[in-house]
């Protein structure tokens, strides 16, 4: 037995049961790839400012959670807590915003990197699909990236998630609802941490899981009632589009999101039956992210969704993925002659697209269908000294257990033949 082990709050994913979180991040994907969404992949760190100033110096990520450390060189770099700051600056160093028609459109998926106290649902290393689509102000941006993501979940075959909305407003209405919300917030018996953060980010403490808090934050100043006229028009034109579609959602006047960046539009995808890891996704709009990181006005709009918790999600709900088989055919040589014959069939399978294995190593016959069964393969190709005398090969329908005989020459064709 190995003496390491994976790093606490992490976690391996192994076969088979590494093919469900494929599968997801296929599904995600899919919907994106079909809407103009091009594939972006950004370093696994970066320089801890892009994230201090990106994701907000007053945010628990950035003061407690992010992986932060010192190079030879005496880079301060961290490991990525989050997407959307990275694929932006990726943008914007390429310069992306000057090439083509806005919004420019990106989807990404990969790990990331948080400490914090280890629970199912919650790890230090978790997995991600996200979808940003930069430069342009539109309802209808924020409604497409809000129905994609349900069509993801939908085709999964998940049920029992909900989609939360809410508007946080802009530049010019949500200093208003700032400053009334921070008097209300003075006025609570919170611990100095909550006051100090009532002074940097009050709008995060709205976003505090602790029941204590929660029962204090009753008659607290709803943001829906500050909103601008601008605002309040572009949030019902996403309410009214995304309704259009099929896709409901709920209202949920006090969601916020936890990072600085988001303005107007906010989401987030629930799930019932995860606990209090409920969240599975969520994004919104973050139209002033580009010029906080150096960049021109590029209002924009994303969402990252939650490899991780959406595979619990489907295990909460009982969805059994339909996963393609690893394996179609597994070919047990017996014999030098046959081990040249069929591993040159194998190698012709697996040219025209069919999943095919070999039996390595010196295994008896007996041993070899072992390894035969447990590949799952529909079909085993078996082959002697006396079968290839006569010109043959041994066809196993490990369903069935019915044999037959095919010649040599013919087995590739029917086999293209039997799995269609």
């Amino acid at each position: 037995m190995s003496t390491f082990k994976a790093p606490k709050g992490t976690y391996d994913l192994i076969p088979p049961e590494s093919a469900k979180y494929l599968a997801v991040r296929e599904a995600i994907a899919a919907p994106l790839r079909n809407s103009g969404y091009g594939y972006i992949e950004t370093p696994g760190f970066e320089n801890v400012e892009l994230f201090a100033r990106g994701v907000g110096e007053s945010t628990d990520i950035v003061t407690k959670e992010m992986y932060a450390f010192e190079t030879k060189g005496g880079d301060k770099l961290a490991l990525r807590p989050e997407g959307t700051a990275s694929v932006l600056r990726a943008a914007l160093e390429a310069n992306l915003h000057k090439t083509g028609n806005l919004p420019v459109k990106l989807w990404y998926s990969g790990s990331y990197y948080r400490y914090e106290r280890p629970q199912k649902g919650r790890y230090r290393h978790f997995s991600q699909v996200g979808a940003e689509a930069i430069g342009a102000e539109d309802p209808a941006l924020d409604a497409e990236l809000i129905i994609l993501a349900d069509q993801a979940y939908r085709s999964l075959g998940l049920r029992n998630f909900r989609i939360l909305l809410n508007s946080l407003g802009d530049k010019e209405c949500r200093p208003v609802y700032r400053a009334a919300l921070q008097d209300f917030l003075r006025g609570l018996d919170l611990d100095e941490d909550t006051h100090r953060r009532t002074e940097i980010n009050p709008l995060r403490v709205l976003d505090d899981k602790r029941e204590s808090v929660q029962k204090q934050l009753t008659g607290a100043p709803l943001l829906r009632d500050y909103l601008c006229d601008a605002c309040k028009a572009y949030h019902e034109e996403v309410r009214e589009l995304i309704t259009a579609a099929g896709v409901a959602y709920e209202d949920d006047p006090k969601l916020v999101r936890g990072l600085d960046y988001y303005t107007r539009t906010t989401f987030e995808f629930v799930h019932d039956g995860l606990g209090s890891q409920s969240a599975v996704g969520g994004g919104g709009r973050y139209d002033g992210l580009s010029e906080m990181l150096g960049g021109p006005a590029l209002p924009s709009v994303g969402w990252a969704l939650g490899v991780d918790r959406t595979v619990l999600a489907l295990e909460a709900e009982g969805v059994e993925l339909e996963l393609p088989a690893s394996t179609s055919v597994f070919a047990v040589p017996l014999g030098e002659e046959a081990r040249r014959i069929l591993f040159a069939k194998v190698t012709e399978l697996r040219k025209l697209g069919v999943a095919a294995d070999f039996s390595y190593g010196a295994k008896g016959l007996k041993g070899a269908m072992k390894n035969a069964n447990r590949s799952g393969a529909r079909y085993a190709i078996v082959a002697g000294d006396r079968d290839l005398a006569d010109g043959v090969v041994q066809l196993k329908d490990m369903e069935s257990g019915e044999q037959v005989s095919v010649g040599v020459n013919e087995i590739v064709a029917e086999l293209e033949s039997r799995l269609g």
